[in-house]
């Protein structure tokens, strides 16, 4: 892809660059755009409202200066100031501007907090992780829209390269989280990391340890995120790191033989269930289930004479590992844990209804079971059909248009989804003239089961008459 300057300087001509323009020059000082919205622009991507300037001088002034020219015209406008940092942000019509002046910074071996002072513009680029990041456009008056490229960007983002503008051991060494920055840009970017580059993250790979679990998930997330996750997910499992990260991953790759029968390769498998998936959701949570679905394949294989490789039960202890990689990555523990969790769990039961006849009765265990999540349950089932047989393939996608046809005649009809039982516990105790007791639990799972076998309608007449029957058969009395 060819930089075209011409569309960077048209861009330049917005408002609000003129004005922080104008700023720079009233006070003196050499401002730019810099970061990952420059980046963009050369990339032809859709640039983001968030817009990094620095400064050689104070940020913060700079920020109050062209403050004071917008306010007047445009509300709201709101400017925060971080004199601890030395940065200011101001947000206005959609825009976050963070001002900052230009820094050098020096790194101790046990930390990635760095230790910050006054610098110039090149300690400023050379503080950064990769040359396509260097990337800078003045915006002062005389040089507006000059694009200065001090470490061979332009030419990197040509060629598809990620690449440290200075020595990568001392890149990565110094800030461990930019190894993963530079496998999730290459993700989304679709680019190529430099050999050097590659070689030095396998050295360095041990310094993910000083980073925070949250820092590592958000990477991670942002990989999920991407339109090929599964690149992403290659490189960490070749540049030493997946291994460090998601362990559970790495167990599932490998493909075993004996007495001649082997199973498929089950971690590659995997990616490309995440890949599948991604082309149909944007759910982060639903790509985690995706990612972790055979999660429990490794702990739970077997093999048997008589039948060949099992995994018995995977799903099952797939779900209970969910929460420790959640735990261990800082991943949110609440409803969002809980759906990853149900989905794995319950990632074979379509895949098994569409393998035999399916009845009404599995159909509405399936329905109430997955609830509200039934639909990206179905969408991860269709997206773990991997085979390059096209005969097969296409069998398991039709069986599936049968399995969601019923579930939507089914639904219909009998209103299954999420549903309650028409009789409560308060109903059962009233008419039998009992407290709470076992046989309460008893006479409700008896209804519940009921209706979703098709022996009574979701009805209360039907269910009552059920609960007299049962009551009696336990020994209770009605009053």
């Amino acid at each position: 892809m060819r930089v075209n300057k011409e569309i960077i300087q048209k861009k330049l001509e917005e408002d609000i660059f003129i004005k922080i323009s104008e700023a720079s020059d009233d006070l003196g000082v050499d401002s730019y755009v810099v970061g990952g919205y420059v980046r963009d622009l050369c990339l032809r991507r859709p640039v983001k409202k968030d817009i990094d300037v620095m400064c050689v001088g104070s940020g913060i002034e700079l920020a109050q200066n062209f403050y004071k020219r917008i306010r007047p015209n445009i509300t709201p406008a709101k400017i925060n100031i971080f004199k601890r940092f030395g940065t200011a942000m101001i947000k206005f019509s959609n825009y976050n501007i963070e001002f900052v002046g230009a820094r050098k910074e020096s790194y101790s071996n046990d930390s990635r907090k760095p230790s910050v002072e006054e610098g110039t513009f090149l300690d400023d680029m050379l503080r950064r992780d990769f040359t396509i990041n260097t990337l800078a456009i003045r915006l002062n008056k005389n040089y507006f829209g000059e694009l200065i490229d001090t470490f061979g960007g332009v030419d990197d983002i040509e060629r598809g390269i990620i690449k440290t503008p200075t020595d990568p051991d001392k890149t990565f060494s110094d800030d461990p989280l930019r190894m993963l920055r530079a496998i999730r840009f290459s993700c989304e970017l679709n680019f190529d990391i430099d050999i050097n580059t590659q070689n030095s993250i396998k050295k360095n790979s041990n310094r993910l340890e000083i980073l925070s679990s949250e820092r590592i998930s958000d990477e991670i997330n942002k990989i999920l995120m991407s339109e090929t996750p599964s690149n992403g997910f290659k490189n960490l499992e070749k540049l030493n790191l997946l291994n460090l990260i998601l362990p559970e991953l790495i167990d599932l790759k490998g493909v075993e033989e004996v007495e001649g029968q082997t199973h498929k390769d089950n971690f590659y498998h995997t990616l490309e269930v995440v890949d599948n998936i991604s082309r149909n959701t944007e759910n982060l949570w639903l790509r985690w289930a995706a990612l972790l679905h055979d999660i429990g394949k490794a702990p739970t294989k077997k093999f048997s004479k008589k039948i060949g490789w099992t995994f018995h039960g995977h799903e099952f202890i797939g779900s209970k590992m969910v929460k420790k990689i959640f735990t261990r990555l800082s991943l949110p523990l609440n409803e969002k844990l809980n759906y990853v969790q149900k989905i794995v769990m319950m990632s074979s039961r379509p895949i098994i209804i569409s393998e035999d006849i399916v009845t009404d009765s599995a159909v509405r265990r399936l329905i109430y079971d997955s609830g509200d999540d039934i639909d990206d349950l179905l969408t991860l089932c269709e997206a773990d059909i991997t085979t390059k047989n096209m005969k097969k393939s296409l069998i398991y996608q039709n069986n599936f248009k049968i399995v969601r046809q019923k579930i939507k005649d089914v639904e219909e009809r009998d209103s299954i989804r999420n549903f309650q039982p028409p009789i409560t516990g308060e109903i059962i105790m009233t008419y039998f003239n009992i407290k709470p007791c076992k046989e309460i639990g008893l006479i409700k799972e008896k209804i519940k089961n009921a209706i979703l076998d098709g022996d009574i309608r979701n009805d209360y007449k039907e269910a009552h008459d059920l609960m007299v029957k049962t009551g009696k058969s336990l020994g209770l009395k009605d009053e």
